[in-house]
Protein backbone atom coordinates (compact mmCIF):
# COMPACT_ATOMS: atom_id res chain seq x y z
CA UNK A 1 0.00 0.00 0.00
CA UNK A 2 2.68 2.41 0.28
CA UNK A 3 2.43 5.41 -2.19
CA UNK A 4 6.30 5.92 -3.14
CA UNK A 5 6.78 5.11 -7.04
CA UNK A 6 2.69 6.23 -6.93
CA UNK A 7 2.10 9.87 -8.70
CA UNK A 8 0.28 12.11 -11.19
CA UNK A 9 2.35 14.46 -13.84
CA UNK A 10 1.65 18.34 -12.70
CA UNK A 11 -0.34 19.92 -15.54
CA UNK A 12 1.06 22.29 -17.10
CA UNK A 13 -2.08 24.22 -17.14
CA UNK A 14 -2.58 24.33 -13.98
CA UNK A 15 -1.38 26.32 -10.63
CA UNK A 16 1.82 26.59 -9.47
CA UNK A 17 3.51 23.15 -7.05
CA UNK A 18 3.29 23.41 -3.41
CA UNK A 19 5.30 20.78 -1.55
CA UNK A 20 4.97 19.65 2.10
CA UNK A 21 7.94 17.78 3.95
CA UNK A 22 8.44 16.02 7.23
CA UNK A 23 8.28 12.96 8.82
CA UNK A 24 4.66 11.71 7.43
CA UNK A 25 2.18 8.77 8.16
CA UNK A 26 -1.11 7.77 6.49
CA UNK A 27 -3.64 5.23 6.64
CA UNK A 28 -4.97 2.11 4.29
CA UNK A 29 -6.72 -0.83 5.78
CA UNK A 30 -8.94 -1.25 8.66
CA UNK A 31 -6.72 -2.66 11.51
CA UNK A 32 -9.81 -3.54 13.06
CA UNK A 33 -10.09 -6.15 10.67
CA UNK A 34 -6.72 -6.56 9.10
CA UNK A 35 -3.93 -8.21 11.63
CA UNK A 36 -1.36 -7.64 9.61
CA UNK A 37 -0.80 -3.97 11.22
CA UNK A 38 2.27 -3.00 8.28
CA UNK A 39 -0.72 -3.38 5.83
CA UNK A 40 -2.83 -0.75 7.57
CA UNK A 41 -0.12 2.66 7.06
CA UNK A 42 2.53 3.83 5.81
CA UNK A 43 5.67 5.83 7.33
CA UNK A 44 7.92 8.45 5.60
CA UNK A 45 10.66 9.90 8.36
CA UNK A 46 11.51 12.26 5.55
CA UNK A 47 8.22 12.10 3.61
CA UNK A 48 7.46 14.57 0.83
CA UNK A 49 3.53 16.02 -0.37
CA UNK A 50 3.59 17.11 -4.02
CA UNK A 51 0.08 19.22 -4.53
CA UNK A 52 -1.55 21.37 -7.13
CA UNK A 53 -4.45 22.69 -7.40
CA UNK A 54 -6.14 21.51 -4.15
CA UNK A 55 -5.02 17.60 -4.81
CA UNK A 56 -2.46 15.40 -3.65
CA UNK A 57 0.33 14.94 -6.86
CA UNK A 58 1.97 12.38 -4.84
CA UNK A 59 3.75 11.22 -1.30
CA UNK A 60 6.16 9.19 -0.26
CA UNK A 61 10.08 8.94 0.66
CA UNK A 62 11.24 12.81 -0.23
CA UNK A 63 14.43 11.07 -2.10
CA UNK A 64 11.75 9.37 -4.68
CA UNK A 65 9.33 11.96 -5.25
CA UNK A 66 11.75 15.10 -5.33
CA UNK A 67 13.59 14.24 -8.22
CA UNK A 68 9.90 13.21 -10.65
CA UNK A 69 8.70 17.33 -9.49
CA UNK A 70 11.87 19.45 -10.84
CA UNK A 71 9.70 22.36 -11.34
CA UNK A 72 8.76 22.08 -7.34
CA UNK A 73 10.51 25.22 -5.76
CA UNK A 74 7.84 26.14 -2.76
CA UNK A 75 7.99 23.01 -0.06
CA UNK A 76 6.88 24.34 3.31
CA UNK A 77 9.62 21.93 5.50
CA UNK A 78 8.62 20.77 9.47
CA UNK A 79 10.88 19.43 11.45
CA UNK A 80 9.93 17.27 14.93
CA UNK A 81 6.45 16.89 13.98
CA UNK A 82 4.33 14.39 11.76
CA UNK A 83 2.01 15.21 8.62
CA UNK A 84 -1.22 13.06 8.99
CA UNK A 85 -4.70 13.32 6.71
CA UNK A 86 -6.84 16.21 8.01
CA UNK A 87 -8.53 14.75 11.01
CA UNK A 88 -12.58 13.82 10.55
CA UNK A 89 -15.26 14.92 12.93
CA UNK A 90 -18.14 12.66 12.56
CA UNK A 91 -20.52 13.93 15.05
CA UNK A 92 -20.49 17.68 16.23
CA UNK A 93 -22.98 20.40 17.02
CA UNK A 94 -21.63 23.82 15.94
CA UNK A 95 -24.68 25.39 18.02
CA UNK A 96 -23.61 24.04 21.08
CA UNK A 97 -20.33 25.82 21.12
CA UNK A 98 -21.89 28.44 23.45
CA UNK A 99 -22.67 26.04 26.20
CA UNK A 100 -19.71 24.07 25.88
CA UNK A 101 -18.60 22.81 30.09
CA UNK A 102 -22.60 23.14 31.30
CA UNK A 103 -22.95 21.08 34.37
CA UNK A 104 -23.94 18.17 32.91
CA UNK A 105 -26.71 15.93 35.05
CA UNK A 106 -28.51 13.61 32.74
CA UNK A 107 -28.57 13.57 28.96
CA UNK A 108 -32.33 14.89 29.29
CA UNK A 109 -32.34 17.34 31.73
CA UNK A 110 -29.25 19.00 30.21
CA UNK A 111 -31.09 19.00 27.09
CA UNK A 112 -33.71 20.72 29.08
CA UNK A 113 -31.79 23.65 30.92
CA UNK A 114 -28.60 24.33 28.89
CA UNK A 115 -28.90 22.79 25.04
CA UNK A 116 -32.57 24.20 23.93
CA UNK A 117 -32.41 27.47 25.06
CA UNK A 118 -28.74 27.90 23.63
CA UNK A 119 -30.17 26.51 20.33
CA UNK A 120 -33.32 28.62 20.52
CA UNK A 121 -30.60 32.07 20.30
CA UNK A 122 -29.84 30.64 16.67
CA UNK A 123 -32.80 32.44 15.49
CA UNK A 124 -30.99 35.28 15.21
CA UNK A 125 -28.72 35.30 11.95
CA UNK A 126 -26.11 37.38 12.95
CA UNK A 127 -25.37 34.91 16.51
CA UNK A 128 -25.58 32.42 14.33
CA UNK A 129 -22.54 33.93 11.97
CA UNK A 130 -20.73 34.71 14.87
CA UNK A 131 -20.87 31.50 16.52
CA UNK A 132 -19.93 29.61 13.23
CA UNK A 133 -17.33 32.12 12.73
CA UNK A 134 -15.82 30.88 16.16
CA UNK A 135 -16.12 26.67 15.56
CA UNK A 136 -14.81 27.43 12.24
CA UNK A 137 -11.53 28.69 13.80
CA UNK A 138 -11.73 26.37 16.54
CA UNK A 139 -11.58 23.23 14.56
CA UNK A 140 -9.04 23.96 12.23
CA UNK A 141 -6.89 24.92 15.12
CA UNK A 142 -7.51 21.48 15.91
CA UNK A 143 -6.48 20.00 12.79
CA UNK A 144 -9.94 18.82 11.60
CA UNK A 145 -10.87 19.96 8.04
CA UNK A 146 -13.60 18.16 7.94
CA UNK A 147 -16.98 17.68 10.15
CA UNK A 148 -20.09 16.11 10.10
CA UNK A 149 -22.19 18.88 12.29
CA UNK A 150 -25.83 19.28 13.63
CA UNK A 151 -26.67 22.98 13.01
CA UNK A 152 -30.31 23.64 14.63
CA UNK A 153 -34.08 24.09 13.73
CA UNK A 154 -33.78 27.64 11.97
CA UNK A 155 -32.39 27.84 8.31
CA UNK A 156 -29.91 30.69 9.01
CA UNK A 157 -28.41 28.52 11.20
CA UNK A 158 -27.40 25.85 8.34
CA UNK A 159 -27.18 29.05 6.45
CA UNK A 160 -24.10 30.47 8.66
CA UNK A 161 -22.15 27.34 8.81
CA UNK A 162 -21.52 26.40 5.03
CA UNK A 163 -21.11 30.20 4.60
CA UNK A 164 -17.82 30.12 6.77
CA UNK A 165 -16.86 26.47 5.93
CA UNK A 166 -16.83 27.94 2.08
CA UNK A 167 -14.25 30.91 2.84
CA UNK A 168 -12.17 27.94 4.42
CA UNK A 169 -13.01 25.85 1.85
CA UNK A 170 -13.50 23.30 4.27
CA UNK A 171 -15.82 20.09 3.76
CA UNK A 172 -18.55 20.20 6.02
CA UNK A 173 -22.03 18.32 6.50
CA UNK A 174 -24.86 20.07 8.13
CA UNK A 175 -28.47 20.65 7.53
CA UNK A 176 -31.06 22.28 9.28
CA UNK A 177 -32.72 20.13 12.36
CA UNK A 178 -35.73 18.74 12.57
CA UNK A 179 -37.42 18.35 15.48
CA UNK A 180 -41.99 18.85 16.09
CA UNK A 181 -42.73 17.65 19.54
CA UNK A 182 -41.11 17.54 22.81
CA UNK A 183 -38.98 20.36 23.32
CA UNK A 184 -40.11 24.44 23.68
CA UNK A 185 -42.01 26.47 21.17
CA UNK A 186 -39.59 28.28 20.30
CA UNK A 187 -37.14 25.87 19.15
CA UNK A 188 -39.85 23.45 17.81
CA UNK A 189 -41.07 23.31 14.04
CA UNK A 190 -44.38 24.34 13.51
CA UNK A 191 -45.37 21.43 11.06
CA UNK A 192 -43.93 18.50 10.27
CA UNK A 193 -44.62 19.56 6.65
CA UNK A 194 -42.94 22.84 6.75
CA UNK A 195 -39.82 21.43 8.15
CA UNK A 196 -39.35 19.26 5.25
CA UNK A 197 -39.74 21.86 3.05
CA UNK A 198 -37.26 23.99 4.76
CA UNK A 199 -34.48 20.99 4.49
CA UNK A 200 -35.35 20.42 1.02
CA UNK A 201 -34.57 24.30 0.40
CA UNK A 202 -31.49 24.49 1.82
CA UNK A 203 -30.60 20.98 0.69
CA UNK A 204 -31.20 22.65 -3.24
CA UNK A 205 -29.14 25.51 -2.36
CA UNK A 206 -26.27 23.91 -0.50
CA UNK A 207 -25.81 20.41 -1.39
CA UNK A 208 -22.70 19.94 -3.64
CA UNK A 209 -21.91 23.62 -4.00
CA UNK A 210 -18.06 23.90 -3.67
CA UNK A 211 -17.07 20.82 -0.55
CA UNK A 212 -20.17 21.44 1.29
CA UNK A 213 -22.97 18.68 1.48
CA UNK A 214 -26.13 18.46 2.98
CA UNK A 215 -27.79 15.97 5.72
CA UNK A 216 -30.90 15.34 6.39
CA UNK A 217 -30.99 15.53 10.30
CA UNK A 218 -33.95 14.32 12.97
CA UNK A 219 -32.33 15.31 16.27
CA UNK A 220 -33.37 12.15 17.56
CA UNK A 221 -36.86 9.76 17.23
CA UNK A 222 -38.41 11.87 20.30
CA UNK A 223 -38.05 15.16 19.45
CA UNK A 224 -39.95 14.19 16.09
CA UNK A 225 -43.62 12.66 15.29
CA UNK A 226 -44.10 9.85 12.99
CA UNK A 227 -45.51 12.27 10.45
CA UNK A 228 -42.24 14.29 10.49
CA UNK A 229 -39.81 10.76 10.59
CA UNK A 230 -41.95 9.64 7.27
CA UNK A 231 -40.94 12.92 5.32
CA UNK A 232 -37.87 12.82 6.24
CA UNK A 233 -37.34 9.14 5.37
CA UNK A 234 -38.79 9.73 2.06
CA UNK A 235 -36.43 13.02 1.64
CA UNK A 236 -33.75 11.08 2.47
CA UNK A 237 -34.00 7.80 0.17
CA UNK A 238 -35.09 10.35 -2.47
CA UNK A 239 -32.08 11.88 -2.31
CA UNK A 240 -29.47 9.07 -1.40
CA UNK A 241 -27.73 8.71 -4.73
CA UNK A 242 -26.78 12.05 -4.83
CA UNK A 243 -24.68 11.50 -1.64
CA UNK A 244 -26.81 13.33 0.72
CA UNK A 245 -26.46 12.20 4.34
CA UNK A 246 -29.11 11.39 7.43
CA UNK A 247 -28.06 12.26 10.56
CA UNK A 248 -29.10 11.17 14.15
CA UNK A 249 -28.47 10.31 17.53
CA UNK A 250 -29.15 6.88 18.59
CA UNK A 251 -28.74 4.28 21.99
CA UNK A 252 -26.98 7.11 23.99
CA UNK A 253 -28.91 6.55 27.31
CA UNK A 254 -31.20 4.13 29.25
CA UNK A 255 -33.86 6.84 29.88
CA UNK A 256 -33.62 7.76 26.02
CA UNK A 257 -34.11 4.51 24.99
CA UNK A 258 -37.19 4.05 27.37
CA UNK A 259 -38.82 7.40 26.18
CA UNK A 260 -38.16 6.60 22.46
CA UNK A 261 -40.07 2.74 22.56
CA UNK A 262 -42.69 4.37 24.54
CA UNK A 263 -43.38 7.04 21.96
CA UNK A 264 -43.27 3.86 19.07
CA UNK A 265 -44.42 0.84 20.72
CA UNK A 266 -44.64 -1.20 17.27
CA UNK A 267 -40.30 -0.85 17.16
CA UNK A 268 -38.53 -3.65 18.04
CA UNK A 269 -35.88 -1.30 19.07
CA UNK A 270 -34.45 1.65 18.96
CA UNK A 271 -32.71 0.96 15.49
CA UNK A 272 -35.45 -0.59 14.34
CA UNK A 273 -37.69 3.00 14.70
CA UNK A 274 -35.10 4.56 12.24
CA UNK A 275 -35.56 1.78 9.91
CA UNK A 276 -39.28 2.21 9.72
CA UNK A 277 -38.85 5.64 8.59
CA UNK A 278 -36.59 4.65 5.54
CA UNK A 279 -33.73 6.15 7.57
CA UNK A 280 -31.00 3.96 7.22
CA UNK A 281 -29.25 3.85 4.60
CA UNK A 282 -25.35 3.79 3.70
CA UNK A 283 -24.62 7.48 4.21
CA UNK A 284 -26.84 6.92 7.74
CA UNK A 285 -24.20 8.42 10.55
CA UNK A 286 -25.61 7.32 14.43
CA UNK A 287 -24.07 9.31 17.03
CA UNK A 288 -23.10 7.25 20.65
CA UNK A 289 -24.13 4.02 20.34
CA UNK A 290 -23.77 3.15 23.65
CA UNK A 291 -26.29 0.61 24.45
CA UNK A 292 -26.84 -1.36 21.63
CA UNK A 293 -28.26 -5.06 21.37
CA UNK A 294 -26.68 -7.57 18.80
CA UNK A 295 -30.34 -7.62 16.31
CA UNK A 296 -28.98 -3.72 16.24
CA UNK A 297 -25.35 -3.72 14.88
CA UNK A 298 -26.50 -6.32 12.69
CA UNK A 299 -29.39 -4.31 11.26
CA UNK A 300 -26.24 -1.17 11.19
CA UNK A 301 -24.29 -3.46 9.37
CA UNK A 302 -26.84 -4.90 6.79
CA UNK A 303 -27.50 -0.84 5.66
CA UNK A 304 -23.86 -0.18 5.24
CA UNK A 305 -24.58 2.82 7.98
CA UNK A 306 -21.63 4.45 10.22
CA UNK A 307 -21.13 5.58 13.88
CA UNK A 308 -19.65 8.28 15.74
CA UNK A 309 -18.01 6.82 18.91
CA UNK A 310 -18.03 10.43 20.85
CA UNK A 311 -16.24 9.43 24.34
CA UNK A 312 -15.52 12.43 25.83
CA UNK A 313 -19.13 13.42 25.76
CA UNK A 314 -20.19 9.93 27.09
CA UNK A 315 -18.16 10.12 30.56
CA UNK A 316 -19.71 13.50 30.43
CA UNK A 317 -22.82 12.86 30.61
CA UNK A 318 -22.63 9.69 32.73
CA UNK A 319 -24.19 7.78 29.50
CA UNK A 320 -22.30 4.36 28.59
CA UNK A 321 -19.59 3.10 27.03
CA UNK A 322 -19.22 2.16 23.79
CA UNK A 323 -18.26 -1.59 22.94
CA UNK A 324 -16.48 -0.75 19.83
CA UNK A 325 -15.27 -4.37 20.33
CA UNK A 326 -18.67 -4.98 19.37
CA UNK A 327 -19.08 -2.34 16.66
CA UNK A 328 -16.08 -3.77 14.71
CA UNK A 329 -16.79 -7.11 15.00
CA UNK A 330 -15.46 -9.01 12.24
CA UNK A 331 -18.23 -11.01 11.09
CA UNK A 332 -20.54 -8.04 10.83
CA UNK A 333 -18.30 -5.02 11.08
CA UNK A 334 -19.50 -1.35 11.14
CA UNK A 335 -17.65 1.44 10.11
CA UNK A 336 -16.36 3.92 13.25
CA UNK A 337 -15.37 7.26 13.01
CA UNK A 338 -14.78 9.45 16.26
CA UNK A 339 -17.13 12.79 17.44
CA UNK A 340 -16.08 15.64 19.35
CA UNK A 341 -20.12 16.18 20.17
CA UNK A 342 -19.46 19.75 21.74
CA UNK A 343 -20.99 20.58 23.64
CA UNK A 344 -21.35 17.55 25.84
CA UNK A 345 -18.07 16.88 24.35
CA UNK A 346 -15.69 18.98 25.97
CA UNK A 347 -13.42 20.09 23.49
CA UNK A 348 -12.82 20.22 19.79
CA UNK A 349 -9.55 18.35 19.38
CA UNK A 350 -9.97 14.77 18.14
CA UNK A 351 -6.91 13.15 19.67
CA UNK A 352 -8.21 14.25 23.00
CA UNK A 353 -10.73 12.00 22.12
CA UNK A 354 -8.62 9.54 20.99
CA UNK A 355 -7.32 9.98 24.92
CA UNK A 356 -10.97 8.99 26.24
CA UNK A 357 -11.76 6.48 23.44
CA UNK A 358 -8.65 4.90 25.03
CA UNK A 359 -9.97 5.04 28.83
CA UNK A 360 -13.59 3.84 27.70
CA UNK A 361 -12.37 0.63 26.25
CA UNK A 362 -9.76 0.18 28.75
CA UNK A 363 -12.71 0.26 31.08
CA UNK A 364 -13.93 -2.80 29.66
CA UNK A 365 -10.28 -4.69 29.12
CA UNK A 366 -9.97 -3.64 25.78
CA UNK A 367 -7.27 -1.47 24.29
CA UNK A 368 -6.90 1.01 21.37
CA UNK A 369 -3.36 1.60 19.81
CA UNK A 370 -2.30 4.95 18.36
CA UNK A 371 -3.07 2.96 14.71
CA UNK A 372 -6.48 2.18 15.35
CA UNK A 373 -6.95 5.54 17.14
CA UNK A 374 -5.82 7.51 14.31
CA UNK A 375 -7.18 5.74 11.75
CA UNK A 376 -10.44 6.35 12.87
CA UNK A 377 -10.12 10.00 12.99
CA UNK A 378 -8.59 10.04 9.44
CA UNK A 379 -9.40 7.43 6.81
CA UNK A 380 -12.27 5.36 9.07
CA UNK A 381 -14.07 8.57 9.27
CA UNK A 382 -14.12 9.06 5.65
CA UNK A 383 -15.15 5.38 5.33
CA UNK A 384 -17.82 6.43 7.71
CA UNK A 385 -18.79 9.21 5.49
CA UNK A 386 -18.13 7.04 2.25
CA UNK A 387 -15.21 10.25 1.16
CA UNK A 388 -12.59 7.59 0.93
CA UNK A 389 -11.88 8.10 -1.97
CA UNK A 390 -11.67 11.88 -1.81
CA UNK A 391 -10.56 12.36 2.23
CA UNK A 392 -8.67 10.42 5.23
CA UNK A 393 -5.12 9.69 3.07
CA UNK A 394 -2.50 10.94 1.23
CA UNK A 395 -2.21 9.30 -1.55
CA UNK A 396 -2.05 11.03 -5.44
CA UNK A 397 -5.52 12.33 -6.47
CA UNK A 398 -7.02 12.75 -2.76
CA UNK A 399 -8.22 16.26 -1.98
CA UNK A 400 -5.01 17.81 -0.33
CA UNK A 401 -5.89 17.88 3.44
CA UNK A 402 -3.17 17.87 5.86
CA UNK A 403 -2.52 18.32 9.61
CA UNK A 404 1.06 19.00 10.75
CA UNK A 405 1.15 17.94 14.93
CA UNK A 406 3.94 19.32 16.32
CA UNK A 407 6.04 16.73 18.00
CA UNK A 408 7.44 18.88 20.77
CA UNK A 409 4.55 21.59 21.44
CA UNK A 410 5.92 22.01 24.94
CA UNK A 411 9.31 21.79 26.71
CA UNK A 412 8.47 18.40 28.38
CA UNK A 413 6.96 16.86 25.50
CA UNK A 414 9.84 17.22 23.29
CA UNK A 415 11.88 15.64 26.18
CA UNK A 416 9.61 12.87 26.55
CA UNK A 417 9.57 11.86 22.68
CA UNK A 418 13.34 10.97 22.67
CA UNK A 419 12.88 8.14 24.96
CA UNK A 420 10.30 6.85 22.09
CA UNK A 421 11.92 5.90 18.27
CA UNK A 422 8.66 3.73 17.17
CA UNK A 423 6.38 6.13 15.36
CA UNK A 424 3.09 4.97 16.87
CA UNK A 425 4.39 4.84 19.92
CA UNK A 426 5.02 8.36 19.74
CA UNK A 427 1.71 8.78 18.19
CA UNK A 428 0.13 7.45 21.56
CA UNK A 429 2.04 9.67 22.94
CA UNK A 430 0.59 12.64 21.55
CA UNK A 431 -2.97 11.65 21.76
CA UNK A 432 -2.63 11.05 25.47
CA UNK A 433 -0.93 14.51 26.43
CA UNK A 434 -2.16 16.29 23.67
CA UNK A 435 -2.04 19.81 24.81
CA UNK A 436 -3.88 22.91 23.56
CA UNK A 437 -1.38 24.06 20.87
CA UNK A 438 -0.82 20.60 19.73
CA UNK A 439 -1.73 21.30 15.95
CA UNK A 440 1.31 23.12 13.83
CA UNK A 441 -0.62 23.84 10.75
CA UNK A 442 -3.87 22.82 9.09
CA UNK A 443 -3.94 23.02 5.28
CA UNK A 444 -7.05 22.58 3.53
CA UNK A 445 -7.47 21.75 -0.28
CA UNK A 446 -3.70 22.46 -0.55
CA UNK A 447 -4.10 25.99 1.15
CA UNK A 448 -2.25 26.62 4.84
CA UNK A 449 -5.43 28.14 6.39
CA UNK A 450 -3.92 27.64 9.74
CA UNK A 451 -0.60 28.06 10.78
CA UNK A 452 0.15 28.71 14.44
CA UNK A 453 3.42 30.30 14.52
CA UNK A 454 2.08 33.03 11.76
CA UNK A 455 1.29 36.63 12.79
CA UNK A 456 -2.25 35.66 11.17
CA UNK A 457 -2.80 32.65 12.45
CA UNK A 458 -6.17 31.56 10.47
CA UNK A 459 -6.47 32.71 7.02
CA UNK A 460 -9.34 32.23 4.67
CA UNK A 461 -8.76 30.08 1.52
CA UNK A 462 -9.20 32.85 -1.04
CA UNK A 463 -6.88 35.11 0.82
CA UNK A 464 -3.82 32.88 0.22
Amino acid sequence: MATDNRYIAASAQGGALKGIRGEMVTFHEDPFLIEDESKCYSHYSDGLIVMQDGKILAAGNYADIYPLYPELKDIDSYDNSVIIPGMIDTHVHYVQSPMIGSFGDTLLKWLNQYTFPTEGRFKDPEFAKSVAELFMAQILKQGTTTANVFSTTFPCSVDALFTESERYNTRMITGKVLQDRNLPDYLSDKSAEESIEQAAELMQRWHGKGRQLYAIIPRFAPTSTPRQLELAGKLYQENLDKGVYMHTHLDEADDEIEWALSLYPEAANYTDIYRRYGLLGNRSVFAHCCLVKEEEWQMLHDNDCGIAHCPSSNLFLGDGMFKIWEATAKERPIHVGVGTDVGAGTNFSLPRQLNEAYKVAMLRKHSIGALKSFYMVTKGGARVLHLEDKIGSLEPGFEADITVIDQAPTDFLKWRMQFNDFILDRLFILQTLSPENLIKATYVAGKKVYDRDRETQLIHAAEL
